[in-house]
């Protein structure tokens, strides 16, 4: 008696059909596979250190000041500022000013050493002609 098999018998091994699991990946498909994940892996860190400081450049300074009022002379510049900083802190904000054709007349540090959360200042920055519109260009900490 012999038995039946559903099995071919011709001597050559069972194959899956074609395509059916994906093929065999070469050499040059693998390095492009971890080139990809290199890749990717040096993006998302790039990316960490441009958010870190991005964050570090807005949460990172403990004094804000705003200028609230100025009044111009010929030679000089009364601003009154208003500075918000931790009590603390201490630090400096530099202010400049400008001509009316955009030429910078002045500029100066102005130091907040007080202990104090919030600062009403008035400080005169000398000009070498009339200004026209001073500015705060920044505050930062010792």
């Amino acid at each position: 008696m012999t038995a039946v098999s559903g099995r071919d018998t011709s001597g050559t091994a069972a194959r899956p059909p074609e395509g059916r699991y994906g093929t065999s990946l070469t050499a040059d498909q693998r390095a492009d596979r971890k080139l990809k994940v290199v890749g990717a892996v040096l993006g998302v860190l790039l990316l960490g250190v441009v958010g870190w400081f991005g964050y570090d450049s807005l949460a990172g300074s403990k004094i804000n000041a705003e200028i609230i009022k100025w009044e111009a002379t010929d030679k000089a510049v009364e601003v009154h500022l208003e500075v918000r900083k931790d009590a603390d802190a201490k630090g400096y904000c530099t202010l400049r000013a400008q001509a009316e054709n955009g030429a910078e007349v002045g500029r100066g540090d102005f130091r907040f050493d007080q202990n104090s959360g919030r600062i009403d200042k008035t400080v005169t920055l000398r000009t070498t002609e009339r200004a026209t519109s001073p500015s705060l260009v920044s505050c930062h900490t010792d």
